[in-house]
């Protein structure tokens, strides 16, 4: 199995109706139930639109926004599959739930971290 990053750009949902976000949530909840009933879904969340902080290698913290960020997250979702085709067929009813396209991306694999984390009782 392997874990893949599914998001969506801020503003991505913009062009959703005030009157449709009832929909739009109960039909993306959906999309969640049934990956959760699949025994797909790791996490997901939507981003507030805010100013992102920036922590440095010194600790300096840099509050944003900035001008070099072309796009950010609006709102990500992980799922836990077998193949990368099937995270594409999770993006796709993502996408439909949600009314905005969808990017998919790999998580890289750290078995190192998956030891650890099974040694001290956490996830992996």
């Amino acid at each position: 199995m392997a874990r893949y990053l599914i998001s969506f750009d801020d503003g991505a949902m913009d062009h959703i109706p005030d009157g449709d976000w009832a929909e739009v949530g109960k039909t993306s909840h959906a999309v969640i139930e049934e990956a959760v009933t699949a025994g797909v879904w790791v996490f997901s969340g939507g981003l507030q639109r805010q100013r992102a902080s920036i922590v440095g290698t010194d600790g300096a913290v840099t509050d944003g926004p900035y001008p070099e960020t072309k796009e950010v997250i609006g709102g990500f979702a992980v799922v836990d599959v077998a193949t990368r085709e099937e995270a594409l067929e999770w993006a796709a009813k993502i996408a439909a739930g949600c009314r905005c396209a969808q990017e998919v991306r790999e998580i890289m694999d750290d078995p190192e971290t998956d030891d650890m984390l099974r040694r001290i009782g956490g996830r992996g």
